[in-house]
């Protein structure tokens, strides 16, 4: 029997299985050490994710196409990886440039605190920082930071633990990560006051200090930028609404690359002194337009109530 017989006989098995696979999807928790990363690990995982608990990098690859190859039973998978060293770090790296080039969605959630929180949680429970060596808590801190420089930067969620319990946490891990329907993009359009601190999560910063202050009118005064006396005076005020239409205008067009990206969370900071009337009144205006235009809007004044 030649060759061509034996291939007309026999038909060449189906190409293309490995294509057939669904590929789960893919979160990696990382940050701060006493940041919250099993906190958010936990959350997770009574949602239904399958969480894998420090999972060397090197085998997060391999851990997604196991996923693959599970038939739709692990769907959608967490990992939580805390970098211990520079050669674990380039590892991680290493094992998230392999998951670019074949396609894999993956996103990654970043749990981010003060030095002051993270020295008091340490010391609570009376452990050292596993980076502090023979130095202190606040030098093991200081390495963290430095090697967690860059992953931070390419975090796709940034949550600052710094003033939330466990319950905040949670909620806020819910809120990005609970439901069937996945947004195209969230957003967490953010109040604060710039004499109590800078947010650390934001990824836009805005200054509402050019516009007059209510607080010097004393009819005003008592009241916050959530109520319809101080948002007309704010947004009477001269560059006010101005303002407001070009900035939006700005987001959408940095929304449109976020999406093609697949950048799906964004934290918009729009700050004050105290952080109680125009940047108040400005992000409850700026997340109605967001939501206007279908992104799902979450606002948060973060300083309100702390005079």
């Amino acid at each position: 029997m030649s060759e061509q017989t034996r291939g007309e006989e026999q038909p060449a098995a189906p190409a293309g299985g490995d294509e057939a696979l669904t590929t789960p999807e893919l979160v990696i928790i990382s940050g701060m050490s006493g940041a919250g990363r099993s906190t958010a690990a936990k959350c997770l995982e009574d949602l239904g994710w399958f969480v894998v608990d420090n999972l060397p990098p090197a085998l997060i690859p391999t851990m997604v196409d196991l996923g693959a190859r599970s038939q739709g039973n692990v769907a959608r998978i967490a990992v939580v990886v805390d970098v211990r060293g520079r050669s674990f770090f380039d590892s991680l790296r290493e094992s998230l440039t392999d998951l670019d080039a074949k396609g894999v969605t993956r996103r990654i959630v970043f749990l981010e605190a003060s030095d002051n929180a993270l020295v008091q949680r340490f010391e609570s429970v009376r452990r050292p920082h596993p980076l502090q060596g023979d130095g202190r808590i606040v030098d093991g801190i200081a390495a963290e930071r430095d090697l967690l420089r860059e992953l931070r930067g390419d975090a796709d969620l940034v949550i600052d633990t710094s003033n939330l319990n466990v319950h905040e946490l949670r909620a806020k891990m819910d809120a990005q990560f609970a439901g069937g329907d996945e947004p195209e993009l969230r957003a967490t359009v953010m109040s604060f006051g710039y004499k109590y601190g800078l947010p650390v999560d934001a990824d836009h910063v805005v200054d509402c200090r050019f516009l007059p202050n209510p607080h010097w009118v004393p009819e005003l005064r008592p009241y916050t930028g959530t109520s319809e006396e101080v948002a007309g005076y704010v947004f009477n005020q001269p560059g006010a609404k101005e303002f407001l239409d070009r900035y939006a205008e700005l987001l959408q067009l940095i929304a449109g690359g976020y999406r093609r990206e697949g950048k799906r969370y964004v934290t918009i900071a729009v700050g004050c002194t105290g952080g109680k009337h125009r940047s108040v009144a400005m992000s409850e205006r700026l997340a109605r337009r967001l939501a206007a235009e279908g992104v799902e809007t979450v606002v948060v004044h973060r300083d309100m109530g702390r005079e």
